[in-house]
């Protein structure tokens, strides 16, 4: 009969015969320690507020659920799937849909659909306030803001596909990612999709000044951070009117130039770790207002220096020039900023800030922020604002197995959550047996395991706790190694976005 499965077949090994039945009745996923996450959302709160806002209200009765729509969303970028079309694979999960609430993993076509029936403004909105939602409690320690820009190459025909700053791939269409990030925490507050000619800071502006008018004053960062192209006029004199520092690197123009070789002459320069020296400076560039404080950072190169140049055929050719006189080759970076602290302080300050880079090649190659794009802009937003707020519940999830360490989607996802689980049922009692490959599947069995203890703890022993409490006692316990060991200090009320 069609669709029934062979019959056994019986084989050859070296190990001897063997004997292959197949069972297409068993209920199995490959993602059979999802329930652990699960867990955490379903304790904390978070993915039921998250359907409950949903904006979009289906009149028909053969429309998809929304808890459906957002469900499959959530299991795609969490498998580390990067188009719609690979939503496919997630149909035949017999197991994580039911524990999720929801009745089905629906069709690519139903969430690309149900994304587009969500007007921009109010799904802006809703996803806006989860991720602020999400990072709240943490809002209420010293915090910095790190601003910076991605580019994201299309090959389709897609609104806001044009040509603009592309430096990977030269001519090729693209979109740009304004990122609003909290350093060290490693957790994205926002995201802004704009098209491929809208890289400058003067459009990431209007983004960054409505996140910062969202949140309470004394929610305020502490520091403004952001490299070359944040530091124009606009942005640090609306910065200094609203008495937020900041601290910007400064493109090398011909004036910067001009001051740094001044500055070279002097010999009381700091140093400030790494190899890096330090000196302070001020300067007013052409189309600023005023003088402002800058510090000058440089390292001595060190092995060979090559230069890389075309010939007169055009073939690349490359040469190593030689420093004669005693001549040290030096590599040198400028900094603007409003901040009063001593110049030693800057070195560390802005080699940080390196670390937001590292959220933009996750986010591109280990999540879906190079796909999940369709032809109209609007969608292309909703999924990356989807795709940040994911990115922070399974970061903070990961923390709370272990501390201590950030662990990428690279290595996360196999550890805590690939692995073969079958479902089994009996007088009233659903079982999953887990079966992992990993070689630190123990290790990482251990860590759930404590997160699921401490979870049910929560549960138990705080059930007069609201849900706002609740999450900032797991955030205390994720971010522990940030905090120092003790909890969080409960923030003001955060202003509605």
């Amino acid at each position: 009969m069609v669709g029934e499965a062979p019959a056994g077949v019986d084989l050859d090994s070296f190990f001897g015969a063997i004997r292959v039945e197949w069972d297409q009745e068993a209920a199995m996923t490959r993602l059979g320690q999802l329930p652990f996450f699960i867990d955490f959302l379903k304790t904390s709160g978070l993915f039921d507020a998250f359907v409950a806002d949903c904006p979009p209200r289906y009149a028909s009765p053969n429309a998809p659920k929304k808890r459906d729509v957002l469900g499959t969303a959530m299991l795609a970028m969490l498998a580390g799937h990067k188009r719609y079309a690979h939503i496919v694979a997630l149909r035949c999960d017999a197991v994580l849909p039911e524990l999720l609430g929801m009745k089905k993993v629906v069709s690519e076509d139903a969430v690309r659909r149900a994304f587009k029936a969500i007007d921009e403004s109010e799904g802006a909105a809703w996803l806006r306030g989860h991720l602020q939602y999400c990072v709240a409690p943490l809002l209420a320690e010293p915090w910095i803001l790190d601003v910076d820009t991605t580019v994201k190459p299309l090959y389709g025909h897609q609104e806001g596909a044009v040509l603009g700053y592309n430096p990977k791939k030269p001519g090729r269409p693209s979109h740009c990612y304004h990122t609003y990030s909290m350093a060290q925490a490693r957790l994205v507050l926002d995201v802004d999709v704009c098209p491929g000619d809208e890289h400058a800071s003067k459009h990431a502006a209007p983004s960054l000044w409505a996140l910062i008018d969202r949140l309470p004053r004394d929610c305020w960062p502490t520091l403004l951070r952001g490299d070359s192209g944040f530091e124009n006029e606009g942005v640090m004199r609306e910065a200094e009117a609203r008495g937020l520092p900041y601290l910007f690197k400064l493109r090398l123009t011909r004036n910067v130039v001009r001051m740094i070789e001044k500055l070279s002459r002097a010999q009381e320069w700091i140093y400030v770790g790494h190899g890096f020296q330090a000196k302070e400076g001020a300067v007013r560039l052409l189309g600023w207002s005023r003088e402002r404080r800058v510090i000058v950072l440089r390292r001595r190169l060190k092995g060979a220096v090559g230069l890389s140049y075309d010939d007169e055929n055009g073939a690349p050719q490359l040469s190593f020039p030689e420093f004669d006189h005693g001549g040290e080759p030096c590599e040198y970076s400028v900094l603007v900023t409003s901040l009063v602290e001593e110049t030693e302080a800057f070195g560390q300050l802005y080699r940080d800030r390196g670390d937001a880079e590292n959220i933009f090649d996750e986010m591109k190659n280990q999540w879906g922020w190079g796909g999940f794009t369709t032809h109209d802009l609007a969608r292309c937003r909703l999924s990356a604002r989807l795709m940040a707020l994911f990115y922070d519940w399974w970061n903070i999830f990961v923390l709370l197995a272990e501390p201590r360490l950030h662990r990428e989607a690279i290595t996360s996802r196999p550890l805590f959550l690939s692995a073969i689980a079958t479902r089994t049922r009996h007088a009233r009692q659903t079982t999953l047996r887990v079966t992992s490959a990993h070689a630190g599947a123990r290790t990482a069995a251990e860590a759930l395991a404590a997160v699921a203890a401490f979870l049910r703890g929560l549960v138990e022993n705080a059930e007069q706790s609201t849900l706002r409490q609740k999450w900032r006692a797991i955030l205390s316990r994720a971010f522990q190694a940030l905090l120092g060991g003790r909890l969080l200090r409960p923030p003001q009320r955060l202003a509605p976005c």
